[in-house]
């Protein structure tokens, strides 16, 4: 089916020029291998091995390194996009964005908004891409466009998503061009959405061919989705994340995202296909030559969400071409992106079943492979009482087992963050969220909230690892904090360093060998946050850069950069972070049931449940001196009581209500005594 197309001029673009650029133009085969003064896609190049062969930065000089421009962004507009960089401008979307930036100076160049009667046309947060002169970007509005490279004014816009749109569908990837064609993924599934990889014509945005992630009635793979219903509609399977091509082979590959309803399997029996898989399509046709699903019949949302990646490896002294794609829980897997067969053996280990739900026997895990997140043995001990640690992530969520506590319950968190191969060290770079929860879920299987919060478990901690592919075993491993690890993830170069944005303001290096922090550079005042982007590097008269957004910011670095630093680093980042969890918030009034809700955009609309075993807030703010009503709004029975014994409200029935003062300043926890996992917070002010 061919997409909806506009070749547009002037008259429908809102790009605004501040400083003439120069010609623009692609070099041929700029994906290919480690482009060393370019980089014209958010993954580097073809591969997304987000590696720069540039090494005039080193370990030997990194602590000359400064800031060598900053840019604010204009109207304040926040960026997490990954810079691509061609003839001396840097592109990258911020907020409804998209800007073109002087990479020598920091000054705007162009600027493109969308029209105001179209506020959907907001581009992918993860940035853009470059081919031919033009730069393309996904639109929320479940577009691509392209711009014109050297002045930001609209080339065309083709509609890749359902005629009408479908609520939540949007292009959120970053565009893959190559050679001719421009590749792009459909995400919103949870939306109920049909999730999809569309090829177009990089010179006029004709589309190409379209790969739906659910088969029809008569494809393969159809089967694997009942028979009895018409969920496969529904199924979701998003492409939430940028590609990565093989043109030498033909081939182009994509993850998808999870099944939906995300955690209602007893509605989709089936290994549901093919979600939670590698694709590998044919570029010209989007035929496909091969597939790996890496949860069967997903009901965690623990599908591959983070970009895939090449790279060329060594097999028994034989030259492979190699795909790696991390699973939500951490382990990598390792394919010939040829064949799609196995270089580490996959196994197939027995998980937990539960008939309602239609679990699958089985998940594969690479043989002799280790997490990059800690295994059930590191929160054994740091469970407390009344949860019960069942140490499989493929524990199913239940409605009815609320004591019951999983590592990467309700859903894996190694997500989002794109991963880095460095052919110098040879390992690949990735980071992700170690914790446990509740697998817990409702009795409505479209309803996508897990649960109400929690205060009592674990606080969860962020990892950053170095994996060998060669072994499939971690190198190396920092931990931290949660708050602190972000989504910008690494950025690997020949120096010898591995590079990252921090929350905290930082940008930094570290020894990408051995993973120890070399160098820091604050870019915010002291307490700052910010949500940082994935940093590109460059190079311009004979001159390296590291480039960054660092939210509303975008910053250059190079050696001897005159750009000061806006504080010092934090000596000690674990100290005076904020408590993980649930946000405090300012009340007198404590609930004993929370309401739950699907946002609009959720597959069968707006959705909720009543969660009876969960505070509402969890963690409350008062002064000394406060009365504090505690309120049954709910159908059982509950005594709020402290957890030291100094008070209680007594059994509380259905529509009534308990008063208690707090006359003291400090932090107590209470919990509900008939159903003791209901835990709650109150913290007292002076």
């Amino acid at each position: 089916m061919r997409g909806l197309q506009w070749r547009l001029g002037v008259a429908l673009t809102a790009a605004i020029a501040v400083t003439p650029a120069g010609p623009a133009g692609q070099a041929p085969e700029a994906g290919r291998g480690y482009p060393d003064g370019a980089w014209p896609l958010v993954g580097g190049n073809w591969s997304s091995s987000r590696h720069t062969s540039l090494d005039d930065i080193n370990l030997d000089n990194v602590e000359r390194l400064g800031g060598a421009w900053v840019t604010a962004l204009p109207d304040g507009a926040a960026s997490r996009a990954t810079p691509v960089m061609q003839d001396g401008v840097l592109y990258l979307t911020a907020g409804a964005n998209v800007f073109a930036i002087d990479a020598r100076t920091g000054e705007v160049v162009w600027r493109w908004q969308p029209p105001e009667d179209e506020p959907l046309m907001v581009p992918s947060w993860q940035g853009v891409g470059l081919g031919e002169g033009l730069v393309f970007t996904g639109l929320r509005s479940a577009q691509v466009m392209a711009l014109r490279q050297d002045t930001g004014e609209v080339a065309w816009i083709t509609s890749v998503g359902s005629q009408p749109r479908r609520e939540g569908e949007g292009v959120t990837s970053a565009p893959m061009y190559a050679r001719g064609q421009v590749f792009v993924g459909l995400a919103n599934g949870d939306s109920g959405g049909q999730g999809r990889v569309i090829a177009l014509d990089a010179a006029t945005g004709e589309t190409q061919w379209t790969f739906f992630v659910v088969p029809r009635p008569g494809e393969f793979g159809h089967d694997t989705w009942p028979q009895d219903n018409e969920n496969w509609r529904l199924g979701g399977g998003g492409v939430w994340l940028v590609g990565t091509v093989d043109p030498d082979l033909g081939l182009v590959y994509f993850s998808t995202g999870n099944p939906v309803p995300m955690f209602g399997g007893e509605i989709r029996a089936g290994d549901n296909l093919f979600t939670a898989s590698v694709l590998a399509l044919d570029m010209e046709t989007g035929e496909r030559r091969w597939h790996y699903q890496v949860v069967r019949h997903d009901i965690w949302d623990a599908d591959i969400a983070t970009p895939l990646l090449l790279y060329e490896a060594q097999v028994d002294g034989e030259p492979r071409k190699a795909l790696a794609a991390m699973r939500a829980d951490g382990y990598l897997f390792l394919f010939d992106r040829e064949t799609g067969e196995p270089l580490v053996p996959i196994e197939e280990r027995a998980v937990p079943q539960d008939a309602f739900l239609h679990t699958a026997p089985t998940q594969p895990f690479p043989v002799g492979a280790e997490s990059i997140l800690p295994d059930c043995s590191f929160w054994r001990d740091r469970v407390p009482p009344p949860f019960e640690l069942n140490c499989s992530t493929y524990t199913p969520p239940s409605a009815d087992d609320h004591t019951v506590v999983a590592p990467g319950a309700p859903i894996p968190r190694v997500r989002v963050t794109p991963m880095s191969f460095s052919p110098d060290t040879g390992y690949i770079y990735a980071q992700g969220h170690a914790h446990v929860g509740r697998a817990r879920r409702f009795e409505d299987p479209w309803l996508s909230r897990p649960s109400g919060g929690h205060i009592s478990l674990p606080d969860p901690i962020g990892i950053m690892a170095a994996v060998d592919p060669r072994t499939n075993r971690v190198v190396w491993k920092q931990e931290v904090p949660t708050p602190l690890l972000g989504t910008s993830g690494p950025l690997t170069t020949a120096g010898g360093l591995m590079f990252r944005g921090s929350p905290g303001g930082q940008v930094e290096a570290y020894d990408a060998r051995t993973g120890e922090r070399v160098w820091a550079f604050q870019t915010t005042p002291a307490g700052a946050r910010v949500r940082p982007g994935p940093a590109a590097a460059y190079e311009l008269d004979g001159e390296q850069f590291i480039a960054i957004a660092m939210g509303r910011e975008l910053w250059a670095f190079g050696l001897g950069g005159a750009v000061a630093a806006r504080g010092e680093v934090p000596a000690d980042p674990w100290a005076d972070l904020p408590p993980s969890g649930p946000a405090l918030r300012r009340t007198e009034a404590i609930e004993t049931a929370t309401l739950l809700e699907n946002p609009s955009w959720s597959v069968g609309g707006r959705r909720y449940a009543v969660d009876e075993h969960a505070f509402n807030p969890v963690r409350a703010l008062v002064t000394v001196g406060a009365s504090v009503r505690f309120v049954n709004n709910g159908e059982m029975s509950h005594t709020v009581a402290a957890r030291d014994g100094s008070w209680s409200t007594g059994p509380l029935l259905p529509a009534t209500w308990e008063v208690v003062t707090f006359d003291e300043p400090g932090t107590f926890v209470y919990h509900c005594t008939e159903h003791p996992w209901m835990i709650g917070e109150i913290t007292v002010e002076p």
